[in-house]
């Protein structure tokens, strides 16, 4: 799991039939969290804001955070962050 800053929407008229409904978003893992990623598109399914912090579950968890293990999602939003203390590159 990551923490990262929202920065922006992806609308996608076509899609998987899995993916119909959901609301994707552009993602920065905050420096530190995850040195080997740039920017993400990650299914928000719990309503995250532009340039509100969340976490992010990535892989097989991202899956089952979206309640729904067979679509092709690798990248879910599963938290808001209200408060953390020492979020590097915030």
């Amino acid at each position: 799991m990551i923490i990262g800053k929202v920065l922006g929407n992806v609308v996608s008229t076509r899609k998987s039939d899995k993916l119909i409904g959901n609301k994707f978003m552009i993602v920065e893992p905050v420096r530190g969290m995850s040195a080997d990623k740039g920017r993400i598109v990650a299914i928000d399914n719990i309503g995250a804001g532009i340039g509100e912090l969340v976490l992010i579950a990535l892989g097989s968890a991202a899956r089952v955070g979206t309640d729904n293990e067979n679509a092709p999602v690798d990248a879910a939003i599963v938290g808001i962050i209200d408060e953390g203390q020492d979020i590097v590159g915030v």
